[in-house]
């Protein structure tokens, strides 16, 4: 999700496209949080690692 989320937001920001740019944040932070929790050794959807 952390990948996804930077090519997003590379891509919003190469196309000046803001939702693109809104939407790679999101998933970024998303991604970092998940990866955080899974550092952590929290289970989160049933997985121990992301």
């Amino acid at each position: 999700m952390i990948v996804l989320g930077v090519i997003l937001l590379i891509v919003g920001f190469i196309f000046s496209i803001p939702i693109l740019w809104t939407i790679g944040i999101v998933v970024l932070v998303i991604g970092l949080v998940l990866l955080l929790l899974g550092a952590m050794g929290r289970a989160v959807g049933a997985r121990r690692h992301y």
